[in-house]
């Protein structure tokens, strides 16, 4: 069928006009959707806009019709603080603003103030000002100000830790204002079950005797005074040596003999003085007797007993030069000289071999009785008057596990020039040979004894940043206390400042407390 050529060209006009329409629509929609799109897009802007104010504690410039409201906004406003110029807390309210630091770059810390109106500075005088800190187990501290250059100085010095509540109340034109916050710093929270866990015991801090002590190096040495050096007193060749260094001897134990011709020459001397002391003796006896029979003369019976009397002291003679140099009167071979030792004791030392020549003086032997020791010390000079003799001491090995006790027996009269120390001596008691000469040792000596009202235990103390501090306990908190130490023994430490005797604190495995406080990364906010 053939389709009119007029009609053909009607039906493409209607399909685009259609076409049209449908495209004019789809605009339109499009246009709309983005219209809604940029005013919701406007209105999350702002509700986050004031989201933003109210969580900076910006005041709102909304009026609130009732009480409720407006109590609220007092409270917000001064609970919460901004960073002021000055880098402090600034609080504000009905356009007066005061800003509080911590300033410490100069001497001890202390408060200073900041005054405004209408973000502008205001004349510190203008305002009447008393701070109260609130501390863990400590009475409220009060702090007034005073006008300095262009701020207000607290009177306080502000102790650490800087960990507290603080209440703050201004008046400025009549009108009161009031603020607060509260400010953590070096604390921990540990639970008893947490506390016991980890082996801290808590303690109460109170008063204890502590003997103090002073701490000294020491050198063990051998008694000198039980100490005997065994020389012949006769030159001779050595026969025979009996002992070796190290043995045990016993007083008149043979150590060595030697063959001496002076000791034959002594012998024999005195062998020759004792026959002729007994003639005269026979001499006299016989004269004595002829005497009074009246058969002899007197004279030859005086005569006889000086004879006689002669012979005894040169018998006497000869035989005290034996003993003078320990050698028996009689023996199967005059040569033969026999040392023996003096003392019961060690050999410490042995200089003498068979077959060599010893000389009189030569030192052949040292013993020495190891029942006691000595301990050298040197001693400072500001150290001295802290010694007295009698005094007691203990006395540490360093090389191994010993202990032992002593007293004093000897302190220098000199300080060396270059030392610029004195000279100690403690004799120390050695029954089972413990302790060897040459040994180094450390020694303690309690130079005072003292009731202190407060003390804690020596394993309690911390350092935790440049400062030496207890970790003191309240409730479930663990606060970081600063303290200034005095006096001290092995175990307690008397504490100046810083604690009071009744307080809590961790006296054990407080380094636990310490990593704990380390992992809280607690910082020091002024």
């Amino acid at each position: 069928m053939k389709i009119n050529p007029r009609n053909k060209q009607t039906t493409v006009i209607i399909i685009v006009v259609v076409i049209g329409l449908l495209l004019g629509g789809l605009i339109l929609g499009m246009d709309r959707k983005g219209a809604s799109s940029e005013e919701q897009g406007h209105g999350h802007a702002e509700a986050k806009g004031h989201a933003d104010m109210e969580h900076h504690g910006e005041k709102s410039t909304e009026k609130h019709d009732d009480a409720g409201e407006h109590e609220d906004d007092e409270h917000h406003a001064d609970s919460v603080s901004q960073k002021g110029p000055q880098g402090g807390k600034l609080f504000t309210k009905d356009g007066y603003g005061l800003e509080i630091t911590i300033f410490e770059n100069e001497g001890e810390p202390q408060f200073r103030v900041y005054t405004y109106q209408n973000d502008k500075p205001l004349d510190p005088a203008a305002t009447k000002l008393v701070v109260t800190l609130e501390r863990l187990g400590r009475a409220p501290q009060n702090i007034s100000f005073s006008k300095e250059n262009g701020y207000l100085k607290g009177n306080a010095v502000i102790e650490e830790p800087h960990s507290f509540k603080v209440q703050i109340k201004a008046t400025s034109g009549d009108k009161p204002y009031e603020f607060s916050y509260v400010q953590e710093e070096a604390q921990v929270a540990m639970s008893d079950t947490q506390l016991a866990q980890n082996g801290v015991k808590i303690l109460k801090a109170g008063s204890v005797r502590i003997k103090t002590e002073l701490q000294l190096i020491g050198e063990i040495r051998l008694n000198e005074d039980r100490t005997v050096h065994v020389v012949p007193r006769l030159a001779g060749i050595v026969e025979s040596v009996r002992a070796n260094a190290g043995d045990q001897v016993r007083k008149g134990q043979i150590l060595a003999v030697i063959s001496s011709q002076a000791l034959s020459d002594q012998r024999s001397e005195l062998l020759a003085a004792q026959k002729r002391l007994a003639l005269a003796r026979t001499t006299y006896e016989r004269e004595k007797t002829l005497w009074e029979e009246k058969i002899s003369a007197e004279q030859d019976y005086l005569q006889a007993r000086t004879t006689m009397q002669e012979a005894q002291i040169i018998a006497q003679s000869a035989q005290q030069k034996l003993a003078a140099l320990g050698a028996s009167p009689s023996a199967s071979n005059l040569t033969q000289y026999e040392i023996r030792s003096p003392i019961d004791g060690v050999i410490t030392e042995k200089r003498i071999s068979a077959g060599t020549v010893a000389k009189e003086d030569a030192n052949i032997f040292d013993i020495s009785d190891l029942s006691t020791v000595w301990v050298d010390l040197t001693v400072r000079a500001q150290d001295i008057n802290a010694l007295k003799t009698g005094q007691k001491a203990t006395v540490k090995a360093t090389a191994f596990d010993a202990e032992g006790s002593g007293t004093v027996s000897y302190i220098g009269s000199l300080v060396g020039e270059q030392t610029r120390a004195a000279k100690a001596r403690v004799v120390l008691a050695n029954p089972k040979g413990t302790w060897r000469p040459g040994l180094a040792v450390n020694v303690a000596l309690v130079s005072d004894e003292v009731d202190v009202p407060v003390a804690v235990t020596t394993d309690s103390i911390q350092t935790v940043g440049d400062r030496t501090v207890v970790f003191v306990r309240y409730g479930n908190v663990l606060e970081a206390r600063p303290l200034q130490l005095s006096r001290r023994d092995g175990k307690f430490i008397e504490v100046l400042k810083g604690l009071k005797a009744g307080e809590d604190y961790a006296a054990t495995n407080s380094f636990l407390i310490k990593a704990e406080l380390g992992k809280a990364s607690a910082s020091h906010d002024h």
